[in-house]
C-alpha cells in the first residue's frame, strides 16, 4: 500500500464514521503507521482530517482513480475469459447465427424475449447488421425474467432443433414483436402461423436438449458477470446493457480498429 493510500485511509479514519477502524485497516507491516505512538497517530489523523476538509476534491479524485482501476480490472477479466472461452462464446453450434455468416467480426447478444430493452435493441441491432453488411451475429438465449421468458426461449430453441435456422429466425422475429403473454396456447398459434405443427414443438420445449442450451448460457453468463439483458460480446469486449445505434456502431468500429 502506498504512503498516499495510507494517508487517505488515515484521514478518512479520523472522520466520525471511521474513527474506530484505523488500527484494523492499516497493515501491521507498514512501519510508517504501525510504529506510531498514540500521540503521533492522533496528530497524523488530525492533520489529515484538516487537509481533507480543506481539500475535499482529493476524495473525489481518489474515487475517480479507484473507479478507473476497477474498470480496467473488469476489462482485463473480460478479455482473459473471452480469450480462453472463445469457441464457446463465438462458435457454439447450439447458437443461431445470423447477419453475414462469413463476416469479418462476430457480435454475440445475450437476450431475453420479454426484456423491454432487448426489444428496444432489436431494431438497433437489425439496422446495425443490415447497414454494416459484414457482421456475423450470434444469439444466446438467456431467459431471466420469469416463466414467460423461459417459455419463449424454450419455444425458439425447440423450433430450431426441429426445423433449423431459417425457422428459428422467423420465430425470433415473431417473439421479439409478440404482443401479450407467450402462453402455450399463444405459442401453439404462433407455430401454426409460421407453418409448423404445434404439438411436436411444444413437446420438445421440455426436452433435455433444450434445457441444456439454456443451462449452458446461464453458466457462461455467470462466469462473464452478465446479470442482465441485453449484453453484447464483440472480440474481447463486453457491453452490458442497451445502447443506441450510434454507440453500437462505435463499438464495432473500435473492435475492428484493434485488428
Amino acid at each position: 500500500m502506498t504512503r498516499l493510500a495510507l494517508g487517505l485511509i488515515a484521514g478518512l479514519a479520523s472522520l466520525p464514521a471511521y474513527a474506530e477502524d484505523l488500527p484494523q485497516t492499516v497493515p501491521a507491516t507498514d512501519s510508517a503507521v504501525s510504529t506510531m505512538t498514540d500521540a503521533e497517530r492522533k496528530a497524523f489523523r488530525d492533520e489529515m482530517r484538516a487537509y481533507l476538509l480543506d481539500h475535499p476534491e482529493v476524495l473525489i479524485e481518489a474515487m475517480d482513480v479507484l473507479q478507473r482501476r476497477e474498470e480496467d480490472a473488469a476489462l482485463a477479466r473480460d478479455t482473459q475469459f473471452i480469450t480462453v472461452n472463445s469457441a464457446l462464446i463465438f462458435a457454439n453450434t447450439n447458437d443461431w447465427v445470423g447477419g453475414n455468416p462469413k463476416g469479418d467480426i462476430t457480435l454475440v447478444e445475450f437476450m431475453d424475449y420479454r426484456c423491454g430493452y432487448c426489444r428496444k435493441a432489436y431494431d438497433e441491432v437489425d439496422k446495425l447488421i443490415k447497414t454494416d453488411g459484414n457482421i456475423r451475429f450470434v444469439v444466446k438465449e438467456f431467459p431471466i425474467l420469469g416463466e414467460a421468458s423461459m417459455l419463449s426461449a424454450q419455444f425458439a430453441i425447440a423450433l430450431r432443433q426441429l426445423h433449423g435456422d431459417e425457422a428459428y429466425a422467423k420465430a425470433h422475429d415473431a417473439l421479439m414483436t409478440l404482443r401479450g403473454e407467450p402462453t402455450p396456447e399463444t405459442l401453439a398459434r404462433l407455430a401454426t402461423d409460421l407453418g409448423f405443427e404445434a404439438k411436436p414443438i411444444l413437446d420438445r420445449m421440455q426436452a433435455p436438449e433444450v434445457q441444456a442450451v439454456i443451462a449452458e448460457n446461464y453458466a457462461l453468463a455467470e462466469q462473464m458477470d452478465i446479470t442482465g439483458t441485453p449484453a453484447f460480446v464483440l472480440k474481447d469486449m463486453v457491453m452490458r446493457g442497451y445502447a443506441p445505434l450510434e454507440t453500437m456502431q462505435d463499438f464495432v468500429k473500435e473492435a475492428r480498429s484493434d485488428g
